[in-house]
């Protein structure tokens, strides 16, 4: 259904299709963009056209694409030669690449999100976006769960990660080490602020019981491995490090020391405590660690010594 926004919908033209759990016909989607000539956003919400079906989209005007909840074996971008950021929320757990890439030559932004099982198939950056070298702006939601991205070798990575300049990893496991995020330095060298998100995202985690997350395919926390393929590597361009939900203990302090040591011209390290969900405080208080951010003068001083920054005022804790 094509909907009129006033003068936005006008010049716009959005589409989104939705629905619960509701089959669509294969052509149906192929019609909507036929029809819609002048289609600039669409929006998918619960569709499919049966399960392990695949999307294939061309379109000569669309530049932004969603998906949430899909049940497709994979979406192809066939050809979108304007198409310039891709959302996917929660994609069907297949054998294939949620996401394959055509002709999209503007692509810059791309958002996933997932709450990884372990069924859930591990993506590798390197065949994902062999087509798309033009992403510059990437953003990776792993809701609280298991990491469903692989550390791999700066070899296979760089020729496509060569433009990326933004990079938010978010809502990461607490208490797993976050050195496996080094591997986009290694890779990315055009990269200039990176955004990392770290909490128990407590009302969209299955936490009920363990024998609950067993029997459902959810994991226990685990490391991932990471070891540097050139560790005295040298990143000339990240001059920006947020991290939210930091915490006073060795997981961030080890973590922003390695980071910086390898970003020489880095200029602000942006320190938050963790984001604020109300309705997580519904969730079992015995499930929940204190927040350890500091918030004393003294403590701040303390954490600055631990990371040994030469430049105190690089550091800023944001109340």
């Amino acid at each position: 259904m094509e909907k009129d926004r006033g003068e936005e919908g006008r010049n716009r033209n959005i589409v989104e299709p939705a629905g619960s759990g509701r089959y669509i016909a294969e052509p149906d989607i192929p019609n909507i963009l036929s029809a819609c000539k002048l289609l600039e956003s669409l929006h998918l919400t619960h569709c499919d056209s049966g399960k392990n079906s695949m999307l294939r989209l061309e379109h000569a005007q669309l530049t932004e694409l969603e998906v949430e909840v899909g049940k497709f074996e994979t979406v192809e971008l066939a050809c979108l030669p304007k198409l310039q950021q891709v959302g996917y929320n929660n994609w069907f757990n297949s054998h294939k690449d949620p996401l394959c890439f055509g002709f999209v030559p503007q692509l810059s932004k791309l958002w996933l999100a997932k709450t990884g099982r372990r069924s859930t198939r591990t993506l590798k950056l390197s065949q994902l976006l062999g087509n798309v070298p033009s992403v510059s702006d990437l953003h990776l939601d792993f809701q609280s769960e298991k990491i469903w991205v692989l550390p791999e070798s700066p070899k296979l990575l760089k020729p496509v990660l060569s433009r990326l300049q933004h990079v938010n990893l978010d809502n990461l496991p607490e208490g797993c080490d976050l050195a496996w995020t080094m591997f986009i330095l290694e890779a990315a060298p055009s990269l200039k602020e990176l955004c990392i998100t770290v909490r128990d995202h407590w009302c969209n985690m299955m936490m009920r019981d363990k024998e609950f997350r067993e029997r459902n395919g959810y994991c226990e926390k685990a490391d991932m491995e990471w070891k540097p393929h050139a560790p005295d590597f040298k990143h000339k361009n990240l001059v920006k490090l947020t991290i939210y939900g930091f915490q006073a203990n060795d997981i961030f302090v080890r973590f922003i020391r390695c980071v910086m040591e390898h970003a020489v011209n880095m200029a602000e390290i942006s320190l938050h405590n963790r984001k604020v969900c109300l309705h997580c405080g519904d969730s079992d208080p015995e499930m929940k660690c204190p927040s350890r951010y500091p918030w004393k003068a003294d403590e701040r001083m303390q954490i600055t010594g631990d990371l040994g920054v030469s430049l105190p005022a690089m550091v800023r804790f944001q109340s």
